[in-house]
């Protein structure tokens, strides 16, 4: 029991030590921040623009269903049935406003990087392609000219011959004279 236990307990340490888990909790901590920055953006800057058209607070906008909308100092409702559209609103324009910053700021350069990156490894495969195929004609040429010095036929051998022969003719078999 005690040493299940403990095999339990590495298999959370490696799992909490793997990369993977320490990237996430980093972008968690970085996205909770960006996020704040973000609500202040909205708050401070996007729904005065928007509330110089109307309230001065966007979060204020709301429409009644039933009766009209009563609320106290404290801007509790007393009566009525208010929908919340401005609010939802601001959650919307935020949810945009954090999307387009990491699409334009994240997504867009990192594909844009990968696609680079991508030609660049295409490119050099080709090359090494062209390469290798060049070696392979210099090796044949090789080989043609070795078969040639070697006075075993009139010219290369083909895919069908026996290249490791001596020639294959009655004049060159000993005895044969």
């Amino acid at each position: 029991m005690a040493g299940e236990k403990k095999n339990v307990l590495e298999g959370f340490k490696t799992f909490l030590m793997r990369g993977n888990v320490i990237d996430l909790a980093v972008a968690v901590v970085i996205g909770a921040a960006f996020t704040s920055v973000v609500n202040s953006l909205v708050k401070g800057v996007i729904n005065p623009v928007i509330g110089a058209f109307g309230t001065k607070d966007l979060e204020r906008y709301r429409s009644c269903i039933k009766g009209t909308c009563k609320t106290n100092a404290a801007g509790d409702v007393i009566s009525g049935v208010p929908i919340l559209w401005g609010t939802v609103l601001s959650a919307v324009l935020t949810f945009l406003i954090t999307a387009a910053v990491v699409y334009f700021l994240m997504v867009l350069p990192m594909s844009r990087y990968l696609a680079r990156k991508a030609a660049k490894e295409e490119k050099a495969e080709e090359a090494h392609a062209e390469a290798e195929a060049e070696e392979i004609a210099l090796l044949r040429e090789i080989r043609d000219a070795l078969i040639a010095q070697r006075g075993t036929g009139p010219g290369p051998s083909g895919p069908g011959s026996d290249s490791g022969s001596t020639g294959g003719g009655a004049a060159s078999r000993p005895g044969s004279d």
